[in-house]
């Protein structure tokens, strides 16, 4: 593989059986759920026999996966690499398929019907990491362990056990994919290329910056 390179990992890991929805949302509702679908990249590496996962900080201070929302025109695996490009300058493996899902409820008026965001969580096996394209992202690795309790760290104590619930999840898929237990041992690569990743990023920041001004 090349050294600009992304490769997405396609794969479906077990037969999923959908029953039609018959909840109803009024429009005013549906308004408010826009955007609030996004995703996240699981970034780890295998370091001296031991998992570690890569971190990087908000612009409060608290440590986080790169995340994101789910843009127009991209895959949700694809969205979560420019994520991780962009805020931690990784370069690596994605997984197509989400691996697991976590919810964020927004701050705001104690409402129970306060809005939640959805992330879509996909693994990504770090190869290198360049230079972050946002600032202040401070990426990071950590152990497992730590990375748990630095995602527990200033947050409402369920969303936090909710974060750290992410990271016992991937660490089995990856154990899992070591072992080559996993149900996607065939899989189809994808190229993603840095290139690719510059040219969604103006993109998505002039589609960003045309919404805004509406």
């Amino acid at each position: 593989m090349s050294a600009g390179e992304w490769r997405l990992i396609t794969g479906w890991s077990r037969p999923r059986t959908y029953q039609p929805s018959t909840k109803f949302f009024p429009p005013s509702q549906l308004r408010r759920m826009r955007g609030c679908e996004q995703v996240a990249a699981v970034c780890y590496r295998v370091h001296n026999n031991s998992i570690e996962f890569l971190l990087v900080q908000t612009r409060g201070g608290r440590w986080t996966f790169p995340k994101g929302s789910a843009e127009p025109g991209l895959t949700h695996a694809q969205a979560a690499a420019l994520e991780a490009f962009e805020e931690a300058g990784v370069h690596g493996r994605m997984e197509e398929a989400s691996f697991t899902r976590y919810v964020r409820r927004k701050r705001g008026p104690q409402d129970s019907g306060a809005p939640e965001i959805a992330f879509n969580a996909h693994l990504c096996e770090v190869l290198w990491l360049g230079p972050p394209q946002e600032s202040d992202r401070n990426p990071t690795w950590f152990p497992a362990d730590k990375a748990k309790r630095r995602l527990l760290e200033d947050r409402a104590p369920e969303y936090g056990a909710e974060l750290a619930r992410v990271v016992d999840r991937a660490a089995i898929r990856i154990q899992r994919l070591r072992n080559g237990t996993s149900a996607t041992d065939a899989l189809q690569k994808v190229h993603f290329t840095i290139g690719n990743a510059r040219k969604i990023a103006a993109r998505t920041k002039a589609f960003r910056t045309i919404k805004r001004n509406r």
